[in-house]
């Protein structure tokens, strides 16, 4: 049985804490507890604007708290995002998160991501493959 406590991990385990500029996201399962997935809670600063594409992932999310919108750029279809919505980007869909208040989101990484990864310039994280090399 695997048990985390959030707080304790903001506290003392700054390396499963991954941020930048306008989100943070707290690592609360990865690859190496060989779950098969992982799991984080992330939060996007309120006017805070991301282009995503997890070309090696699927990620499920469900929002806890905030409101924003979410575009999905193939179809230009854009859908509200508040507390009790979840999106699967199910097809490593290309797409424009907006936070128009602070968003905290639950989300779920298919292969699980190793916390070593960062935003690529095309919104992805590169496959653990690349990440071994």
């Amino acid at each position: 049985m695997i048990v985390r406590d959030f707080n304790d991990i903001v506290e003392n385990h700054k390396d499963r804490v991954v941020s930048d500029a306008d989100w943070s996201s707290v690592r609360m399962l990865l690859a190496d507890d060989k779950m098969g997935f992982s799991f984080h809670i992330t939060f996007l600063n309120t006017g805070s604007e991301h282009t995503f594409e997890y070309k090696n992932h699927f990620e499920s999310v469900y929002c806890m708290s905030g409101k924003g919108s979410i575009t999905d750029l193939a179809t230009g279809e854009t859908h509200e995002i508040k507390p009790g919505v979840m999106y699967a980007l199910d097809k490593h869909d290309r797409h424009v998160l907006r936070a128009e208040e602070e968003l905290v989101m639950a989300c779920v990484f298919n292969p699980p991501v190793t916390g070593n990864e960062v935003h690529r310039e095309d919104g992805s994280y590169a496959a653990a493959e690349e990440l071994a090399d």
